[in-house]
C-alpha cells in the first residue's frame, strides 16, 4: 500500500494542496488570499513537472494495475502542469482587473488538474472515469466565473449539459466493454480484443470513442466549443484550449494502445474520419469568423484533427508525433492567448478581429510576436508548427493512410486563410483613429515573446521534446 502512495504522490500532494487553500480561504478574508493563492499554485504546478520530469523513471503500476506511472504519462503531466501554471500567471491581472479573481479559481484548476493527471495515468476504466470527471466538473465551474455574465452563465450551462451527455456515452461504452470483456482493467481488456472484438466489444470501443471525441472537440462531437470558448472569461478559455486537449488526447492515445492495441484495424478508420472531419470543419467554420475566441476553438477543433491524425496512424511513429503537435500547440496557444489578452481599449476587452487594423505601426513588436505564431499556427515553414504537421503527416504516411495525409495537407492550405487574414489586418488593414490602447502587461508580454522565440529557435533541437516524446511513445506502444 505504501508502495502504492508513493506513485500517486505527485497528485496526493496537489489534490491536499487545494483542499488547504480552500479551507484556509474559507477562515480568511476571502478574496484577499485569491492573488497569493493563484502564484502559489502556479508554483506547485511547476515544482511538481520538475520533480515529475527529473525523478521519474520505469514504469510503475499501482492499485492493481488501475494507476499506470510511465514515461507516456509523465511526458504529458509535464506538458499539462506547465501549460496550467503559464495560463493560471496570465490570468492574475486580467481577472483581478474586472473582479473575477475569487480564491476558488486556483483551487479550481488546481482539482482539474488532479483530474488530468489521473486521466493520463488510468490502467482501468473506472479510474479513467474518476479523473475525466474531476476535472470536467471543476472545468464546469470556471466556464461560468463571471455569474454577471449571460454569455459566459450560458457557456458554463451548455458545457454542463453536453459534458453529461458525453459522460453517459462513455460510461454507457464502458458498461459493454466490462460487460463483453469481463474486466475494467485495460491490461484485461487488451487480452480479450487480441482474440477478436465480438460486436458487442466493438459497440462498447465506439462509444468511449465517441466520449473522448467530445472532450477534444472533434467532429461531430465539437458543438460546444465555440460557444464555451466565447462566453468564458479569456483566461479561462486559454486554460481550456491547452492542458484539457493535452489530457483527452493523451487518455485517447492510453486508451486505444493499452485496451485496445490488438484492435487497430477495427478503430483505425473511425479515428481516421474524426480527424478528416475535424480538419476540414475547423478550417471553413473559422473563415467567417470575426470574434477572435471563437476563431480559436474553430482553431483547436482543426488542430485536434491533426492530432487525431497522428493516433490514427496506429504506430509509434504516430504516437509520438501527436505529443510533439500537442506540445507545440500548447505553445503556440499560450502565446496567442497572451496577445488576446492584451487586446483592450480603454480598460475593457477586445474580442473582434477588425479592431487590430494597423496595430503593427501602433505595436510593432506585438504584431511581429503575433505574426510568427499566426504563421506556425498555419504551419508555415520554416517554423515550429511547421514541422509538428509535418510530424503528424509523415506519421499517417507511413502507417498507411496516405489519402488522410493528402486530407490534411489540403485542410492546411485552407485553414491559413484565417491566419493571414489577421496578419492583413495587422499590417494592411486600414488605418483606425481610435485602435486598441491597452495591455502593458509584463506577464503576457514575456509569454507572447517567449511563445514567439520558441516558434523560431525551437527549429534548432525542438528543446528535447521530440527526444522525450519519441521514449514516451515506446513506453505505451510495445
Amino acid at each position: 500500500m505504501s508502495a502504492d502512495l508513493t506513485i500517486i504522490l505527485p497528485e496526493i500532494l496537489l489534490a491536499v494542496f487545494a483542499m488547504l487553500g480552500l479551507i484556509g480561504a474559507v477562515y480568511t478574508s476571502k478574496d484577499e488570499l485569491a492573488s497569493p493563492l493563484l502564484w502559489a499554485t502556479s508554483a506547485v504546478f511547476l515544482a511538481v513537472a520538475a520533480w515529475i520530469g527529473l525523478t521519474g523513471e520505469g514504469t510503475n503500476v499501482a492499485f492493481g494495475g488501475m494507476f499506470v506511472d510511465d514515461g507516456f504519462s509523465r511526458f504529458a503531466k509535464v506538458t499539462i502542469l506547465v501549460s496550467a501554471a503559464a495560463v493560471l500567471l496570465m490570468s492574475e491581472g486580467y481577472m483581478s482587473q474586472r473582479g473575477l479573481l475569487r480564491f476558488e479559481y486556483p483551487m479550481l484548476v488546481a482539482l482539474a488538474a488532479v483530474g488530468m493527471m489521473t486521466m493520463v495515468s488510468a490502467g482501468d476504466l473506472m479510474a479513467l472515469y474518476m479523473g475525466l470527471e474531476l476535472q470536467s466538473l471543476a472545468l464546469y465551474v470556471v466556464a461560468s466565473l463571471r455569474r454577471d455574465s449571460v454569455k459566459s452563465t450560458e457557456a458554463g450551462l451548455k458545457y454542463f449539459v453536453l459534458g453529461a451527455l458525453s459522460s453517459g456515452l462513455l460510461l454507457y461504452g464502458a458498461s459493454l466493454v466490462y460487460g463483453y470483456a469481463g474486466t475494467t482493467l485495460f491490461s484485461g481488456i487488451v487480452q480479450v480484443a487480441e482474440e477478436g472484438v465480438s460486436l458487442g466489444l466493438l459497440f462498447g470501443l465506439v462509444f468511449l470513442m465517441a466520449g473522448f471525441a467530445f472532450k477534444v472537440s472533434a467532429v461531430p462531437f465539437h458543438m460546444w466549443t465555440p460557444d464555451v470558448y466565447e462566453g468564458s472569461p479569456t483566461p479561462v478559455t486559454a486554460f481550456f484550449a491547452t492542458a484539457p486537449k493535452v489530457a483527452a488526447m493523451a487518455l485517447f492515445a492510453r486508451v486505444m494502445h493499452d485496451a485496445f492495441g490488438g484492435a487497430i484495424a477495427d478503430w483505425q478508420q473511425v479515428m481516421a474520419l474524426l480527424s478528416v472531419l475535424s480538419m476540414f470543419l475547423g478550417a471553413f467554420a473559422a473563415i467567417g469568423q470575426t470574434n477572435i475566441k471563437r476563431l480559436m476553438a474553430f482553431s483547436s477543433i482543426a488542430h485536434m484533427g491533426y492530432a487525431l491524425m497522428g493516433l490514427a496512424a496506429g504506430t509509434v511513429l504516430g504516437v509520438e508525433a501527436m505529443l510533439v503537435y500537442m506540445a507545440i500547440y500548447v505553445t503556440m496557444n499560450v502565446g496567442t492567448f497572451a496577445f488576446i489578452l492584451m487586446m483592450e481599449k480603454d480598460g475593457q476587452p477586445v474580442v473582434e478581429i477588425t479592431s487590430l487594423k494597423m496595430y503593427s505601426k501602433r505595436e510593432p513588436g506585438k504584431a511581429f510576436a503575433m505574426l510568427v505564431l499566426l504563421f506556425s499556427l498555419a504551419g508555415v515553414p520554416p517554423l515550429l508548427g511547421f514541422f509538428g504537421k509535418l510530424y503528424v503527416l509523415r506519421a499517417a504516411y507511413e502507417g498507411g493512410l496516405v489519402w488522410l495525409a493528402i486530407a490534411g495537407v489540403i485542410a492546411s492550405v485552407i485553414g491559413a486563410y484565417y491566419y493571414l487574414r489577421i496578419v492583413y489586418y495587422m499590417y494592411f488593414g486600414e488605418t483606425q483613429d481610435e485602435g486598441l490602447n491597452g495591455g502593458r502587461s509584463p506577464i503576457l508580454w514575456a509569454m507572447l515573446m517567449g511563445s514567439a522565440g520558441v516558434m523560431v529557435f525551437g527549429i534548432i533541437n525542438m528543446f528535447g521534446v521530440d527526444g522525450a516524446a519519441a521514449a514516451a511513445a515506446l513506453t505505451l506502444v510495445n
